[in-house]
């Protein structure tokens, strides 16, 4: 029968008129919450003599002794990307000496989202390391407002709330762009990435400084966007090339949309670092490329035992938020 069934936190939203987030929240003692919801809640739950799932497996003050490594992306971009695998290994590496158990979710569609929506609502992990935010994600707000204990790589803007671990994105496409005048180039463009995305109109941003700084007005007919994969890379170097058939160099945001722009280089039989001096970011697969690629280096296993150690210090210490950027360096080789 129906009225034998376990209540769920479902059951308690529908019985109190309210979402399961909120419901959520008078669960966990979030102060997020309006004195006539929370009275409808608890009376909800009294009502419907609600058990919470963590509550009956005793873990309402202890430790699950696991955290969640969410990763909003598809399976194919995960491994495609360098950076994933980087930033996995340097999760796993901090967290190789606990007894902390890492739970990797990739949400790639609604039915993902509400099974994660569940899983933190429930208290499954202690906390969430959150990877590849962008501007119109509702998991970072999501998390924040559960009050799970959250770190993110990257943010979502300068305004950020949420404690995060991203490199110095602005400073260091800067160095790459200064490097590029300073060996005297003089029409350098860019391969941006997702402007959805912080990493993006950061390191948009640091071309557009080194411009300024030097004096040399930065045109807008010179930039074109990816999403940091091989072939957005290439379509952008083939764009870039119609309207700027005369350009010098070229500054990618990642070394993925490098190594397209160098391939549609080749293509169009342009000498590199000849015609066109070539620059990426991140320093993953740049010393395998043909030439050899300059780039930026990114710490990207330090990000994720930075990510680890922070979200620790808040679970195990309640730590306050932490903000963390993390230094980046220009490896000069053969493209420029």
């Amino acid at each position: 029968m129906a009225g034998n069934r376990r209540p769920t936190i479902k059951t308690v939203a529908a019985r109190a008129g309210v979402g399961r987030t909120t419901v959520s929240r008078v669960v966990n003692g979030s102060e997020l919450v309006s004195a006539d919801a929370r009275a409808r809640v608890l009376a909800a739950i009294k009502e419907l003599n609600y058990v919470p799932n963590t509550v009956a497996r005793g873990l309402v003050t202890s430790r699950t002794d696991a955290v969640a490594l969410v990763i909003p992306e598809s399976a194919s971009r995960l491994g495609s990307e360098p950076f994933f695998a980087a930033l996995i290994r340097g999760v796993s590496e901090a967290l190789a000496d606990s007894r902390t158990q890492l739970q990797l979710m990739l949400v790639r569609d609604q039915a993902e989202r509400e099974q994660l929506t569940e899983s933190v609502a429930a208290r499954r992990v202690d906390g969430v390391l959150l990877v590849s935010v962008h501007a119109d994600d509702p998991l970072p707000g999501m998390l924040e407002d559960l009050g799970l204990p959250t770190v993110l790589a990257g943010r979502r803007d300068v305004a950020e709330r949420l404690s995060y671990v991203h490199a110095d994105n602005a400073g260091g496409a800067a160095e790459a762009v200064r490097h590029l005048l300073s060996s005297g180039r003089t029409k350098i463009a860019t391969i941006a990435g997702p402007l959805d995305m912080d990493v993006g109109r950061s390191r948009l941003e640091g071309w557009r400084t080194a411009h300024h700084e030097a004096g040399a007005p930065a045109s807008e007919v010179l930039v074109e966007t990816g999403d940091f994969s091989w072939e957005s890379g290439r379509r952008a170097m083939y764009s870039l090339l119609e309207r700027a058939p005369d350009l010098d160099a070229v500054f990618a945001a990642s070394d993925l949309m490098a190594l397209g722009a160098l391939e549609e280089l080749r293509r169009r039989q342009r000498q590199v670092p000849g015609d066109v001096a070539v620059v990426g970011f991140e320093d993953s697969l740049a010393r395998y490329a043909h030439p050899p690629l300059t780039t930026v280096r990114q710490p990207v296993e330090e990000l994720g035992r930075t990510m680890v150690r922070i979200l620790t210090e808040i679970t195990q210490h309640g730590a306050a938020r932490q903000q963390v950027t993390l230094p980046t360096e220009l490896v000069v080789r053969e493209s420029a």
